[in-house]
């Protein structure tokens, strides 16, 4: 992780907290050693983020922070219209008002020399071959990978074998074709990636699983990513 990825990242873990974090806590959130924590909360405070701290107790962030509006170029203005065309012709129909509502501010924000950009751009998404017909709460299914919730599905496979099983979900995503949840299959004892199209049945359940939903994402990043050099050497 690079710095300013981590300094955003400590900034984004102080600010969802509601009690004061030690550098310990922070430091195991981010998998990476107290020291550099130390150093990254000086560099913060040093450049005016309103970090408050106690030896002992910890670090609170002050109601009020947020990060400055950033400037972007053109290629940082593609990126973001072309993420979102996407989302718009292949998402569930609230990410896709989302997205518009996206477009909408950026429009609103860049120089008017990049407005072609945004409304005429010549980099483009194709729609989804295949339209989502599928019954389940989406919207609901995203707070739960956010907020770390348990849930339960009743899960056709491709050779048409049910199973019911209950699932620590972290993370949503799409592939060729699909919308996928990417969970903690208790059953398996592992990572599971499960179509949408093959969910059957889904109970959301009110309590947290035991690990934090950003920890079994960067686990699964971790994962993949080890799985990927393995096949490819």
């Amino acid at each position: 992780m690079r710095r300013a990825e981590r300094l955003f990242e400590i900034i984004q873990i102080l600010r969802q907290s509601t009690a004061p974090l030690t550098a310990d806590a922070i430091a195991t959130e981010l998998e990476i050693g107290k020291r550099t924590i130390y150093r990254d909360i000086a560099a913060l405070v040093a450049r005016r983020v309103p970090i408050r701290g106690e030896a002992g107790i910890g670090y609170v962030l002050e109601r009020g922070f947020d990060l400055p509006p950033l400037m972007l170029n053109v290629d940082e203005v593609e990126a973001v219209t072309l993420g979102a065309q996407w989302v718009i012709a292949n998402g569930d129909s609230d990410l896709a008002r989302a997205a518009m509502s996206v477009l909408a501010k950026v429009a609103a924000v860049v120089p008017k020399e990049l407005m072609p950009l945004v409304d005429d751009p010549s980099v483009v998404t194709l729609p989804r071959q295949k339209a989502c017909h599928s019954n389940l709460d989406y919207q609901r299914l995203r707070r739960w990978c956010r907020e770390g919730r348990k849930i339960a599905v009743l899960y056709r496979d491709k050779a048409g074998a049910e199973t019911y099983r209950t699932l620590w979900p972290f993370m949503m995503g799409y592939v060729t074709g699909a919308q996928v949840v990417i969970a903690w299959c208790e059953m398996r004892e592992d990572f599971r990636v499960f179509r949408e199209d093959r969910i059957k049945a889904i109970e959301f359940f009110e309590g947290h699983y035991t690990a934090r939903a950003a920890t079994l994402r960067r686990q699964w990043m971790r994962y993949q990513a080890n799985r990927q050099m393995v096949e490819t050497t």
